[in-house]
């Protein structure tokens, strides 16, 4: 065995059991205001890197690493580079100790919205896996749909009600903007629950792990994204009223000249935006385009 891979077992060992007191010496009380529920189930740990598909040639980033139960679990796998991203300080130093002998690890001590993701791929593409923070996590979502060419495969974690809304498909209850925007990028093939009980603290509500690939073929060109991403903003703007209303109201239409797109687009302007799948509002785009601010014609 490599000294390298001798140090990552070493590390998968001395993965804390006991988070409370692993918490205590770093000086972190959890806060609910921050979303911060570390996973204490290391079968969960297990089932999450299972599902990311990790082989020896990968390049990965783990979103918010916390105690480092998955960062283990991943390091005993070998990968090419892991970049690990921890926004709390007292957490990233003992981070960077355990993992200082394995020169494929490296410990970014960073907020993930507000650092350049270009800046954390080693090579291209990479792999993201986390157990997101629950209050920002539909965030963290939203900027890696903004650089999915990058990505090859994610497994992330959510609360369980976010992770409803970014699986939903058109009629479901939960089915929003989150969910349109997650489609136009990502196919989801695989989802499991996991128990409250599994984290520290112990959250009011159940999680989710969810599995992504990217879309072999792009639902919309590249020069099309801003247009289509306002497009679907404005149809949810006013979930309770017609689509027609909506974006009327939000992109500053008459009603004529919205129903006139809406036609365009094969769309019945008194239907609502949560009876409309991808390709509708990918239409729907085209048709506005005129009326975007994302368009060159604007």
């Amino acid at each position: 065995m490599t000294s390298q891979r001798k140090s990552r077992a070493v590390s998968e060992r001395e993965t804390p059991s006991r988070p409370a007191s692993a918490l205590a010496r770093a000086g972190v009380r959890p806060a609910r205001s921050r979303g911060q529920n570390f996973l204490t189930s290391a079968g969960v740990a297990d089932r999450i890197v299972a599902a990311a598909q990790l082989s020896e040639s990968d390049a990965i980033i783990e979103i918010g690493p916390g105690l480092g139960i998955l960062t283990g679990k991943i390091a005993a796998r070998h990968p090419r580079s892991l970049t690990l991203v921890e926004l709390d300080p007292r957490l990233a130093v003992p981070l960077k100790d355990r993992f200082a002998d394995d020169a494929a690890i490296r410990v970014v001590n960073a907020d993930f919205l507000a650092i350049d993701f270009a800046s954390l791929i080693v090579s291209s593409p990479v792999k993201v896996i986390g157990n997101l923070p629950f209050n920002v996590a539909a965030a963290i979502l939203r900027r890696l749909c903004d650089n999915s060419r990058m990505i090859s495969r994610m497994v992330l974690m959510f609360q369980r009600e976010v992770a409803a809304r970014i699986r939903a498909t058109p009629g479901d209850d939960a089915y929003g903007a989150l969910s349109v925007f997650t489609a136009l990028y990502w196919k989801i093939d695989l989802h499991f629950t996991v128990a409250a009980g599994s984290f520290h603290p112990r959250p009011k509500v159940d999680a989710e792990v969810l599995a992504f690939t990217p879309l072999a073929v792009p639902l919309f060109e590249r020069d099309d994204e801003l247009n289509v991403l306002e497009t679907v903003r404005a149809s949810f703007s006013a979930p309770r009223k017609t689509i027609r209303n909506a974006l009327s109201h939000s992109l500053g239409l008459d009603s004529a000249q919205t129903v006139r797109a809406l036609e365009r687009a094969a769309i019945d302007p008194g239907t609502r935006a949560e009876t409309l799948g991808v390709p509708d509002f990918v239409r729907l785009a085209h048709a506005l385009r005129a009326h975007l601010a994302g368009s060159n014609d604007a």
